[in-house]
C-alpha cells in the first residue's frame, strides 16, 4: 500500500531510510493496540454514520484476522509500509475493498500512534506493578522466614548496628510497594483517551470521542485535543520515570547480594542457575545477572531522560521528533520487567548462611549499645558517645538475638510487623490484577479472538 501521506511523487530512498529507520520492526509490538483502536474508531464511524453497519462488520472481521496474525506472528510490516498504521490500513483495503480506505477518517498517524501508544502502555503499567509486587511478596516471604536472624547493619560499607535479615529483606519489599504507588498514579493519568484529536485540532465531523474512549476502556476523553498531542513523550517519561525508581531498587539490592556472596562475607549464596562461568577460571561462578542488573537499571534511566531531552524544547502541537521517543519507550518497558523478574528468581533461590551472618556481628558493632545502656543508666548521650569512642576496645561482644529484641520501636527488628506488609502486597496485588482481568474483558468485546497488548 502506499503511504499514509502518499501524493504525486516518490520519496528519495535515502529519506526513506532516514525517517522509517526500524520504527516498522519496533511497530510490531503495537499491532494489538492498535487494531484494538482501530475497532474502536470504526463503531465511532458507523455511529455517526460514515460507516454502514456492513462497512462496520467487514472493517471489524478483517481487524480481527490481523490480530489473529500478529499473534501467530504472521502479520508483516515492511520497510516500505513504514509502520503498523499503513499495514494494517493496506490489508483492510486489500482484504475489505474500498471500504478500507475510510477507517482513516476522523483520524491522523498521529493521533493513532497516541492511541495504540496509550493502550500500550496502560497495559504495560499494570504489568510492571505486578511484576514488581510479586518480587516484593518473595521478598517478605524471605523476610519472614528469617526475620530475627541476625545481620550486620553497615553504613559507609563499614559495620554500624545490629540488624536482622527480617529488616533487610522488607526494607526491599517496603520500597518496592510504594514506588509502585507512584505507577499507579501514572496509571490514572494514562488512562485517558486521545483518540480522536487528530493532528492536535480535532476534525470538522462530530465524532463521539466519549464513545470511543469507553469502548477502549478509558476512565475518560484527554478532552483538550492540543494537549492530548502535547502529552506525548510527557507520558512515557513519567512512565519511564516510575520504571527508573524501580530498578534503581534493584540496582541497589543487587550491589547489596554481589557484596554479601563475596567468599570473604559468605551471608549468602547465589542460585548456582543463576550464575556463570568463566571461560579460563573454571572455579568461577560469576554473578554476571545482578552486574547487568546494575547496568540495565542505567539504562532505563537512559531511556527516560532521552525521551526528555527529545521532547523538551519541541514547539506545542505534532512534531515528527516524537517517533524516536518509540524506542526508548518500549526499550525501558521491557527491560524494567526483565530486572524485577530476575531479582525475584534470585531472592527466591538465594541460599542464607546464618553462621557467617553471625561471625560479622563483631563486637564493635555493638558500640552505640553500650552508649544507650550508658543512657539507660541515667548519663547524657553527648558524654556516654564520647567516652565509648573514646575507649573502644572496652566495647565486649554481645548476644546478637538480645541486641535484636532490645529493639522495640516500630519498624526495627523487634518490631517488624511483617504480616500487615504481607496483607498490604495480597491486596495490591488483588487491586491490579481485577484491572488486567477488566482490560482483557475490553479486549474481547472488540474483536474475538484472545489478545495480550503487551507480550512479555
Amino acid at each position: 500500500m502506499a503511504r499514509l501521506w502518499q501524493k504525486d511523487y516518490s520519496l528519495d530512498t535515502l529519506m526513506q531510510h532516514f525517517t522509517v529507520r526500524n520504527d516498522y520492526v519496533l511497530d510490531r509490538d503495537l499491532v494489538i493496540a492498535d487494531v484494538l483502536g482501530s475497532v474502536a474508531h470504526a463503531r465511532g464511524l458507523e455511529r455517526i454514520g460514515i460507516l454502514s453497519s456492513q462497512e462496520l462488520e467487514a472493517l471489524e472481521k478483517g481487524l480481527c484476522s490481523v490480530a489473529a496474525a500478529s499473534m501467530e506472528g504472521t502479520f508483516v510490516i515492511r520497510e516500505e509500509d513504514e509502520d503498523c498504521h499503513t499495514a494494517i490500513e493496506g490489508f483492510l483495503t486489500a482484504q475489505c475493498g474500498p471500504v478500507g480506505k475510510k477507517i482513516h477518517t476522523g483520524r491522523s498517524r498521529n493521533d493513532q500512534v497516541q492511541t495504540a501508544l496509550r493502550i500500550y502502555m496502560r497495559e504495560a503499567d499494570l504489568r510492571i506493578v505486578h511484576e514488581a509486587l510479586s518480587f516484593a511478596d518473595r521478598l517478605l516471604s524471605k523476610a519472614v522466614e528469617y526475620e530475627m536472624v541476625p545481620m550486620p547493619g553497615r553504613t559507609h560499607t563499614q559495620l554500624a548496628m545490629p540488624s536482622s535479615l527480617g529488616l533487610w529483606f522488607s526494607s526491599f519489599a517496603c520500597q518496592l510497594v510504594d514506588e509502585c504507588r507512584l505507577l499507579m498514579g501514572v496509571y490514572g493519568i494514562l488512562d485517558q483517551c486521545p483518540l480522536g484529536s487528530a493532528a492536535s485540532y480535532g476534525v470538522p465531523i462530530p465524532l463521539d470521542r466519549a464513545f470511543t474512549s469507553s469502548q477502549l476502556g478509558f476512565s475518560k476523553v484527554q478532552k483538550n485535543v492540543l494537549y492530548a498531542n502535547n502529552s506525548r513523550g510527557c507520558f512515557e517519561a513519567m512512565l519511564l520515570d516510575g520504571c527508573s525508581y524501580l530498578c534503581s531498587l534493584s540496582c541497589k539490592m543487587a550491589q547489596d547480594l554481589i557484596l554479601f556472596t563475596l567468599p570473604e562475607l559468605g551471608y549468602f549464596s547465589l542460585p548456582r542457575e543463576l550464575t556463570t562461568g568463566s571461560s579460563i577460571m573454571p572455579q568461577k561462578k560469576n554473578p554476571d545477572g545482578l552486574e547487568l542488573v546494575r547496568s540495565r537499571s542505567a539504562l532505563v534511566s537512559s531511556c527516560s531522560s532521552l525521551v526528555k531531552d527529545i521532547t523538551r524544547s519541541l514547539v506545542s502541537g505534532y512534531n515528527r521528533d516524537f517517533q524516536d521517543t518509540k524506542e526508548p519507550l518500549l526499550t525501558g518497558l521491557s527491560t524494567t520487567c526483565s530486572i524485577l523478574a530476575i531479582m525475584g528468581r534470585m531472592v527466591d533461590g538465594l541460599e542464607v548462611h546464618e553462621d557467617r551472618l553471625r561471625e560479622g556481628m563483631r563486637p564493635e558493632i555493638y558500640a552505640t549499645d553500650k552508649v544507650f545502656d550508658s543512657v539507660l543508666s541515667g548519663s547524657n548521650f553527648r558524654d556516654s558517645y564520647r567516652a565509648v569512642g573514646l575507649d573502644l576496645d572496652s566495647v565486649d561482644g554481645r548476644d546478637a538475638d538480645a541486641a535484636l529484641a532490645r529493639r522495640t520501636s516500630l519498624g526495627t527488628s523487634g518490631d517488624l510487623r511483617l504480616g500487615d506488609d504481607v496483607e498490604t502486597v495480597a491486596s495490591f496485588m488483588k487491586e491490579v490484577e481485577l484491572e488486567l482481568d477488566r482490560l482483557q474483558e475490553v479486549y474481547r468485546a472488540l474483536v474475538d479472538v484472545p489478545v495480550r497488548v503487551v507480550s512479555w
